[in-house]
């Protein structure tokens, strides 16, 4: 049986349309400056609630694929393609998307945010290609360090246990290039997209512990927002970058 997310993070972001530190806006950015066409096959690995899909099936005519873990996300996913009238272009898929490979190839093939699923930026981006045409773009989400971080408090804070979890963005760009890979596009987050990302979660969490204050995770929701929102403007939010990577093989 296919596992799920950890109940936790469904807890924090279940009234996010977007996992990753990117705001609506942004991610419209993106899909025009792809230059997706009309009829566009796109596979998303851990697609989470389907927003990239959803709106780029309705603002670019394209059709695609998600893939998640999370049934909440799932159920979202297609709440939204309902809404958008765009549930004959998409489908979602429940599975691990780690190793996962489309029956036919894609025009673009994203894992945006998620690249733990491919052990790395290097593996998700080969696990990438198995489902791409040639030609096709490669989409990759990932963090990189906007400032060398001092101590294991801000490695902590940023969700990393050593620095080298994540490049510079110069060392990312560098090793798109050693791996035979154009950048081609990118757009990246801001601090106000990180804070629509992260700081939307605090109201989420707090409504939730008001609403299930005996819940068996109500001291570790509790405990995380005790410390959530110093962490995040002290560590995560200066050190931390992120950003969407389009790629096309040399």
């Amino acid at each position: 049986m296919t596992a799920d997310l950890p109940e936790p993070f469904v807890i924090r972001e279940r009234h996010h349309r977007v996992h990753n530190p990117f705001t609506e806006e942004k991610l419209a950015v993106l899909g025009r400056a792809i230059r997706l066409r009309p009829g566009d096959r796109l596979l998303d690995l851990a697609s989470g609630s389907g927003e990239m899909l959803c709106t780029w099936a309705r603002d670019h005519g394209v059709t695609g694929t998600g893939v998640d873990i999370s049934t909440a996300f799932l159920a979202t996913a297609r709440d939204r393609a309902a809404e958008l009238g765009v549930a004959d272009r998409v489908t979602f898929v429940h599975g691990d998307a780690a190793g996962h490979v489309a029956p036919d190839p894609v025009d673009v093939a994203a894992c945006v945010g998620a690249t733990w699923i491919g052990g790395g930026v290097a593996g998700t981006i080969a696990l990438l290609e198995r489902s791409l045409r040639p030609g096709g773009l490669v989409l990759i989400g990932e963090p990189f360090w906007r400032k060398d971080p001092p101590d294991q408090a801000t490695l902590e804070g940023c969700h990393a246990t050593k620095k080298e979890d994540f490049a510079d963005l110069p060392g990312l760009v560098a090793l798109f290039g050693e791996l035979g890979w154009d950048l081609v596009e990118m757009v990246l987050a801001d601090e106000d997209s990180w804070d629509r990302y992260v700081a939307a979660q605090w109201l989420t969490v707090r409504e939730w512990l008001d609403a299930n204050p005996d819940d068996v995770l109500a001291g570790e929701m509790r405990a995380e927002l005790d410390r959530a929102p110093l962490d995040y403007v002290r560590y995560l939010r200066p050190y931390l970058g992120w950003g969407v990577f389009a790629l096309r093989r040399r």
